[in-house]
């Protein structure tokens, strides 16, 4: 009898020791899954705002993580509605740690889901169990405004430029032509520099700006510098502008243009535009823009300044 009572004692201790299969119904959110069984999961650029997870389309590293041992352990990438690998979901290949707690792996995100729609993950620990499923919202593209460019008066020797989001509410669903429709703006900064900064070998500028705007981490943009030195010789003093706008899961978008200064601070703006020759990063928006003046002489603002970038596009 005593016998008999001791393997009832090992079978029940076994069956609480048992991890993978998850028999309870799957509630989205924290995982189709009972929460206390189903892993977490994070993706290396993932951005909780307002409740959702963004994640930027590129190739991401995603970590499964289990309170306790767990094998075997399966990770899928879908649509929204799972179904075998071949058909809705791709199966990532994973890599445990030691002692089965960690699984890590990547996945290229963005190929297949629209911009700003939903990818999920799924965790799956055996064929008959019920899986775990994570919702994404996966973000494609960067930020983009249209900034005004215009001289201001200046206090200072030299000459003073300023940099605004322009008003275009035909165009733009905001107040001001600035923001992304995704995860969220999330910062601005404006530099010049005297000579062209990038080259190919570049993913940051390869030159020290002359000057930089201390940039700002919400729309609008609203940006002035001072004392910016102008011609000194016969010759126009050119600048070389960089405006660089992230959002909150680290894509960017770049726009850049050439500012001349005359020696009266008349300003001159063009968008700068080049050929492959010339090596600019890849990441630039490049445009072909006309030669814009700006004609301030005796104003201490700019009636009608010079336009550059991008506005918002409807998703």
């Amino acid at each position: 009898m005593k016998k008999l009572l001791l393997v009832f004692l090992v079978v029940a201790l076994a069956s609480f020791l048992l991890v993978g299969c998850m028999p309870t119904t799957p509630a989205e959110g924290e995982g189709e899954g009972e929460a206390e069984i189903c892993p977490t999961v994070a993706v290396t650029s993932q951005v909780t705002i307002a409740g959702k997870n963004y994640i930027k389309a590129a190739k991401q590293t995603i970590t499964v993580t289990f309170a306790v041992p767990t094998e075997p352990v399966s990770v899928y990438i879908g649509s929204g509605i799972k179904g075998a690998p071949t058909t809705n979901d791709v199966e990532v290949v994973v890599y445990a740690n030691a002692d089965k707690t960690v699984y890590t792996g990547t996945f290229t995100f963005g190929a297949s889901a629209s911009d700003c729609g939903e990818a999920y993950i799924y965790v799956e620990t055996c064929d008959a169990c019920d899986y775990c499923k994570y919702p994404y919202t996966v973000d494609k593209t960067g930020p983009a405004s249209q900034i005004k460019i215009g001289k201001a008066a200046c206090v200072c020797e030299g000459c003073t430029i300023t940099f605004n989001s322009t008003a275009d509410t035909t165009v733009c669903d905001t107040d001001v032509c600035c923001g992304d429709y995704c995860s969220g703006f999330a910062s601005y900064a404006i530099d010049l520099y005297l000579t062209k900064p990038f080259n190919t070998c570049c993913d940051v500028p390869c030159a020290t700006p002359a000057y930089s705007c201390p940039g700002g981490v919400a729309c609008p943009i609203d940006c002035t510098l001072s004392c910016i030195t102008g011609t000194t010789t016969t010759v126009d003093k050119v600048y070389y502008m960089v405006a660089t706008l992230l959002d909150n899961v680290g894509n960017r978008t770049r726009y850049y243009a050439t500012l001349t200064l005359d020696s009266g601070c008349g300003l001159t703006v063009q968008e700068y535009t080049a050929n492959v020759e010339e090596g600019l990063c890849s990441d630039y928006t490049v445009t072909t823009g006309e030669e814009q003046t700006v004609t301030a002489a005796t104003a201490d603002t700019v009636a009608n300044p010079a336009e550059i970038g991008a506005c918002l596009t409807t998703l």
